[in-house]
């Protein structure tokens, strides 16, 4: 047990430390605050800590756990709404109120719920870490696959009768190659900070579907690729991200609100529950998990809430499940990167942010993929992060960087969105490096043609920004009419496909059938015009 020394903020000095750990959870002072260490030097520990740190004082304890800032992984995930280190905010809300009381300890996944367990392996077999024991049906939308722990591995010696189960019975013994019995519960702890281990990184085959006309056929994602929206206020970010959650054609979703205000995650919280899954009509909440962390909470579990979110996604992952992860916004995340940079005293790079702020990004999107499980199922986790470019500067660090690691870039205009043209795409400076890997899927579906239509309407979109100079100098009648022909497509491509009401019970949703017809409808039109003339 160490004593504090210093406090500044949400970071904290410890001496008597010396035989702690890096990322080691510590609870400080005599309230218990949770924190982890992310500096050591002799005996004394640099310490965040994840809960607001008024009141605390040097000469108060430090109490070690000897293991890293942990997520539960089982079932009860699904449905949830947690904060940044994966505490139940509606369990929060019953015990103590509307907000969230210091030093308070609460299980993630619920002790007093009890599951139907099928068991899918008998006592004898061998079995590996990430192999399936069982089965819970968590809502009629997830069947919930009670996973080995991937570092464990042995005979199998008992395992849970077909039944009523708690996370915290016991699923199964494993006896290891060195004879040690490891009793194995309905859950695990995994630490956030490491990615999960699997068999084989897949290539990239198809389209993550996501009913918005914009993405799916100019800047599509691929299914475990890595897209971002930038933009700056007011320009939609949210609304998207809101949208590609309700609709996009993944098994499951998870959506991180990092630092974000208070009211748009209270309009998450409010509409998702009451937003109807697409493909089986069921409330879409029955496949969801939220990360709630809002920008008064502290900012060190802000930090920490993306960890959260990719380690419950890549457990679904697992599974063999398709996720889907929205995470709102990065900029927020890097921003409380940088506040505990300072407060640490390191030498700062561009705009202040830490000189590592790159390898945080890159170390957070490496972690998307499709895969060969350890159990040899496939499943993918698609990453789609917000950035918030100040200004909606788009040189600025967090979005040059973010920039390296992704593949698909749907940049949000604040004249589109000034012109209430939503969503705010612009379709001159947006980019997908995924055309490639998803025309084998659209030509199956279009007779080959997908590409073709594609490429004809960008041309379309790019010779009018072209023409758009001319006629503010002379005027569209000086224009030739083919000319002419080409702003009046142009327009029938803005307003009839791009701009999409997200509000609307027919257009908040378009399937890629639709989409194609519809490009195929304005483009045929440009060329029998054309030929007419």
């Amino acid at each position: 047990m160490g004593r504090i020394i210093r406090v500044s903020g949400p970071v904290v000095q410890a001496e008597g430390m010396r035989e702690s750990s890096m990322y080691e959870v510590v609870y400080v002072g005599y309230e218990r605050l949770i924190g982890d260490i992310i500096k050591l030097e002799e005996d004394i520990a640099t310490i965040q800590v994840y809960e607001n740190t008024s009141g605390v004082k040097p000469g108060e304890p430090v109490e070690g756990t000897g293991m890293p800032l942990s997520v539960e992984l089982g079932p009860g995930l699904i449905g949830s709404i947690f904060d940044g280190i994966q505490r139940p905010l509606s369990v929060i809300f019953e015990r103590v109120g509307p907000f969230v009381s210091r030093g308070i300890h609460i299980f993630a996944l619920p002790r007093d719920k009890e599951w139907s367990f099928t068991p899918s392996r008998k006592a004898g077999e061998k079995i590996r870490g990430g192999e399936v024991l069982g089965y819970v049906e968590e809502t009629p939308l997830v069947k919930h696959k009670i996973l080995v722990p991937p570092t464990v591995r042995g005979t199998l010696r008992e395992v849970a009768k077909e039944g009523e189960h708690g996370v915290e019975d016991l699923c199964a013994v494993v006896e290891t190659p060195e004879g040690k019995k490891v009793e194995l519960p309905f859950y695990h702890r995994w630490p956030i900070r490491a990615p999960r281990p699997y068999k084989e990184r897949l290539p990239l085959s198809e389209p993550l579907l996501t009913g918005q006309r914009v993405i799916d056929t100019f800047f599509p994602v691929a299914r475990g690729g890595c897209a971002a929206i930038p933009g700056g206020f007011g320009t939609g970010k949210t609304v998207t991200l809101h949208q590609l959650a309700a609709w996009s054609d993944a098994d499951i979703v998870i959506y991180i609100g990092c630092g974000e205000r208070g009211n748009e995650m209270t309009e998450v919280l409010i509409s998702f529950p009451k937003l109807k899954d697409p493909r089986s009509g069921r409330p879409l909440m029955e496949r969801t998990v939220l990360v709630a962390n809002t920008s008064n909470m502290p900012v060190s579990a802000r930090e920490a809430s993306i960890y959260t979110g990719i380690t419950m996604a890549e457990y679904f992952r697992d599974m063999g499940y398709d996720v889907a992860l929205m995470a709102d916004s990065t900029s927020r995340w890097a921003e409380a990167l940088r506040e505990i940079s300072g407060r640490l005293e390191e030498m700062p790079a561009e705009e202040g942010f830490p000189p590592y702020l790159a390898s945080r990004l890159g170390e957070f999107y490496e972690r998307a993929g499709r895969v060969v499980t350890l159990s040899g199922e496939i499943g993918s986790v698609t990453i789609m992060g917000a950035v918030s470019p100040p200004g909606g500067d788009f040189t600025e660090p967090v979005t040059m960087h973010t920039k390296r690691f992704i593949r698909a870039l749907w940049a949000l205009d604040t004249a589109l969105a000034s012109m209430r043209h939503y969503p705010a795409i612009n379709w001159l400076i947006s980019y997908s490096d995924y055309i490639d890997v998803v025309e084998n899927w659209w030509n199956e579906r279009t007779g080959g043609l997908w590409k073709k239509y594609r490429v004809e309407a960008m041309k379309i979109l790019q010779r009018e920004e072209e023409l758009k100079e001319i006629v503010r100098l002379v005027g569209p009648e000086a224009l030739p009419e083919h000319e002419k022909l080409v702003l009046e497509v142009a327009r029938m491509l803005r307003e009839g496909f791009l701009r999409q009401n997200a509000y609307h019970p027919i257009d908040t949703y378009t399937p890629p059938e639709k989409q194609f017809y519809l490009l195929k409808g304005i483009v045929d039109f440009y060329y029998t015009a054309k030929r007419a003339m």
